[in-house]
């Protein structure tokens, strides 16, 4: 307990985060204007680059929206950015931002529907090889249709809806103990221990494998990505040609990935392959069939309103009716209207899941206006360029990749499209060869980015969602178990870039 005021604000200071993690970020604080000053723009720019990583890999330590704000707001005080160029990364990923506040809380408001549907797959499917083939090929498919980060948002409220229900068993508790606090092993039962952490290792293969297909499946569509929706608007092709150029590189990859999977649960390596043990498998089967018995006339037409709001769902997202987050917004009101949520307090709970991420993204946005504003990327694209023709696609699908890993890989597919598209209207490149190239660079900035946790929004989402502190999959393990994802992802496709396009 502080005695001094001094010792107040040092304490207040990014809360409970580890002193030493206090230091290093003061200490970012301190050297960037000096660097700014000293070495210049260009170096300064990616050592915030490597900051705000540093921020996202310490995500366990403390939410990185407090310690990465702090690095942004200071490079737009040194001038490394301007407000104006901030707000039109926003503007650009508007999007993106409607998607996380009004989808997110729609998916909240399906999570009884989402919960009995997937705890009967889970109960149902004993074999965890089966399982995570179906987790990771229905996350595919579903994203071809819907998006990424919808179909993020469902895997996450599915796996934290199985992890609360075993966790206050193993507390010793109700299944819907309504003061429980499952971010707390405290109470736990020593008996239940070693189950719970087995069940922990479990859902995380079962997030990754997920996470993974959405990569799998959002390659695939132009609504299964942000920036495949602008890749397609800028090229010029509907629904059906996005799909048809897409297809030689997506479906061997879905093929490769699932594959993948299938070793990675057999093999059991790079933390995959636990098994759901079976005193969890009882206490789910258990609550299922409780749940079940309880239903109520009224808990039944909830449930049928949340499937019909699912069929509006996926009918509005696969068809483009509107923005994902304005199709959010209406599953929001059909499903609260017709199952008698109408308090204010009720609705504001749907939302404290996305906003502190959705926070997080513009501070993102803003090191994205960074890397623009210094032009970090130009070198790379200008050497990718200067290539001969036939070398370019292979060459922008490792440029995509790499740039996507430690970036946005909107703001890179943004970037190298803008950039092929002068070159076209320069008549550098010809019609067929600009096609080529843009199907390079959506799987170069959907495939290999599955590698970090900032490549894609989706894994970004994931990593600093409530159930990541919950089974401990911290940015390190994050990255450690997409190494085999990343490693045949990126080698198939750069063979069927290099190949088939």
């Amino acid at each position: 307990m502080p005695v001094t005021v001094m010792g107040g604000f040092a304490a207040n200071f990014l809360g409970n985060a580890p002193v030493w993690y206090k230091q290093t970020i003061l200490l970012f604080l301190l050297v960037n204007p000096i660097l700014l000053w000293a070495i210049g723009p260009v170096f300064t720019g990616w050592l915030l680059v490597g900051e705000f990583i540093f921020t996202l890999a310490m995500a366990l330590k403390c939410y990185p929206l407090q310690p990465g704000g702090l690095i942004a707001v200071e490079a737009l005080l040194i001038g490394m950015t301007t407000p104006e160029a901030l707000y039109h990364e926003v503007l650009t990923n508007l999007p993106v931002i409607l998607l996380l506040m009004f989808m997110v809380a729609g998916i909240y408001f399906m999570k009884e529907l989402l919960l009995v549907t997937f705890t009967r797959i889970l109960v149902g499917v004993r074999s965890k090889s089966a399982l995570s083939l179906l987790f990771c090929s229905v996350a595919a498919l579903l994203s071809a249709f819907l998006d990424a980060l919808t179909v993020t948002a469902v895997i996450i409220s599915v796996a934290v809806g199985f992890y609360s229900v075993y966790h206050r068993v193993a507390s010793g508790k109700g299944y819907h103990q309504a003061d429980h606090n499952t971010a707390s092993d405290d109470s736990v039962i020593e008996l239940h221990r070693s189950d719970l952490q087995n069940f922990r290792a479990f859902l995380r293969s079962l997030l990754m494998h997920g996470a993974v297909g959405t990569a799998l499946g959002g390659v695939a569509t132009m609504v299964g990505e942000p920036q495949n929706l602008l890749i397609a608007k800028v090229v010029g092709w509907d629904f059906a040609g996005f799909f048809t150029h897409m297809l030689p590189v997506s479906l061997p990859v879905l093929v490769a990935g699932l594959v993948t999977c299938w070793l990675l649960e057999k093999l059991r390596w790079f933390g995959y392959g636990a098994r759901l043990p079976k005193p969890v498998r009882r206490v789910l089967e258990e609550f299922a069939d409780g749940e079940r018995s309880k239903r109520t006339a009224s808990d039944r037409a909830a449930l049928w309103i949340q499937a019909l709001a699912a069929v509006v769902l996926v009918t509005g997202l696969a068809m483009h009716l509107a923005e994902v987050g304005l199709i959010g917004l209406l599953v929001i009101i059909l499903i609260t209207s017709f199952t008698g949520i109408t308090d204010e307090h009720q609705i504001g709970k749907a939302f404290q899941e996305a906003l502190p991420f959705t926070s997080l993204l513009v501070v993102f946005f803003a090191i994205v206006a960074v890397i623009h504003e210094q032009h970090l990327f130009t070198p790379i694209i200008d050497f990718v360029l200067a290539q001969p023709i036939h070398q370019q696609p292979g060459m922008f699908f490792l440029a995509n990749g790499v740039l996507s890993m430690i970036s946005d890989n909107v703001f890179v597919a943004t970037v190298y499209i803008s950039e092929i598209k002068q070159a076209l209207e320069a008549g550098t490149i010809d019609q067929a060869h600009f096609e080529r190239l843009a199907v390079a660079i959506n799987t170069g900035t959907n495939l290999p980015s599955v590698a970090t946790p900032n490549g894609q929004a989706a894994f970004l989402f994931l990593l600093t969602s409530t159930i990541a502190p919950l089974v401990r999959l911290s940015y390190g393990r994050m990255v450690v178990m997409a190494v085999p994802y990343t490693l045949v992802l990126g080698s198939v496709g750069l063979f069927c870039v290099i190949n088939f396009i």
